[in-house]
């Protein structure tokens, strides 16, 4: 992958069609407060009107779980894709046709749905490392992270939250539209402490972008700026990249490295971003961070999305590869290396 130049529907890459039934049953389910919830930072946190559920260290919602769903699984999987030219330009103009795609390493049954998507909603999380490492460039990484949420984010259209890490993640501001809302969340973050970057994609992934079945297509990414050197986490590398595939999201890394060495956090932010489709930017100077923003904002607006059914699809929860070339000489395909199949 270079070092330089951006960011469907159910978990596992299937779309689910959920009936509800509502049926009233004697049970009432406690404890649902997630072991894991987002550490509130001092600043108040305001979730959008849309309903993002609220987080906090240790409490429960109260809600009564008194409605029984069943769920009816689909053998439809769908991948959001880039192809680009030899020079790493985008290509907007091409049809199915001129790709080959393998599920499993065997050519897919059939493709349901084809389609250049240039406008879809983004549901987006703004991840910054704040630990001790990274201390220099901090106060301009705020800067640029603000103005590209300014840039991306359409109120009513698109949402966004912010969270710092360090040891443990800070969520500043919860899913929202509003700008300035985004922006306050950003300025909240302070550094300090030590690094666990696998822990907070993990936890952005699983608790604010793992999503059921959605009536339209959602573009699903995380930005990330960090150094990538992990010295606090509980989840291992393997188990963050499992979880944003889970999801579907896009994993895009700015490095917050300014030493011009390829170090081994370098890796880390490679091999994250490229397992989901993502991209890892090397700015080596301020205002090459802005670029990268600015490519990221591009590249979400510039993909394709395809819909098809696996052969020889069996629902056992493995994980089955996906592979998208271009048919055409020259074109390079970028799409997240596979999914995990649910399981009966």
């Amino acid at each position: 992958m270079t070092k330089r130049n951006k960011f469907g529907v159910a978990p596992g890459g299937f779309a689910l069609i959920v009936y509800m039934i509502a049926v009233v049953i004697g049970l009432c389910v406690s404890g649902r407060a997630q072991s894991g919830s987002y550490v509130i930072a001092a600043s108040a946190v305001t979730a959008d009107s849309g309903g993002a559920a609220a987080f906090a260290a240790g409490t429960s919602d109260g809600a009564d779980d008194s409605v029984l769903t069943i769920k009816k699984r689909v053998d439809e999987v769908n991948v959001l894709f880039i192809a680009t030219d030899r020079h790493g330009k985008f290509v907007r103009n091409l049809n199915q046709t001129d790709f080959s795609i393998f599920d499993d390493h065997k050519p897919v049954e059939s493709i349901l749905n084809f389609r250049r998507e240039t406008d879809l909603p983004i549901e987006l999380g703004l991840l910054m490392d704040v630990s001790g490492s990274v201390q220099g460039r901090f106060g301009f990484e705020k800067e640029a992270a603000t103005g590209f949420l300014q840039h991306i984010i359409r109120p009513g259209y698109d949402r966004a939250f912010v969270v710092g890490f360090n040891k443990e993640s800070h969520m500043t501001q919860d899913f929202t539209d509003k700008v300035p809302l985004l922006a306050a969340g950003v300025q909240h973050l302070s550094n300090g402490g030590g690094t666990a970057i696998y822990d907070a994609i993990y936890k952005a992934c699983k608790e604010k972008l793992l999503r059921d079945h959605s009536d339209h297509p959602i573009r699903r990414a995380i930005v990330i700026l960090s150094d990538g050197e992990d010295n606090q986490s509980e989840h291992t590398r393997a188990q963050a990249i499992e979880m944003a595939q889970r999801a579907e999201v896009l994993v895009y890394a700015i490095s917050t490295d300014d030493s011009g060495l390829i170090l081994r956090g370098d890796k880390v932010l490679e091999d994250v971003a490229s397992a989901t489709g993502g991209r890892a930017f090397f700015p080596y100077k301020m205002k090459d961070i802005t670029h990268s923003f600015a490519a990221i904002e591009d590249e979400l607006r510039s993909q394709y999305d395809v819909s098809y059914k696996p052969s020889d699809f069996d629902a056992d929860g493995r994980y089955r590869s996906i592979e998208i070339t271009a048919l055409k000489k020259d074109l390079q395909v970028r799409a997240r290396r596979g999914y995990y199949a649910p399981k009966q």
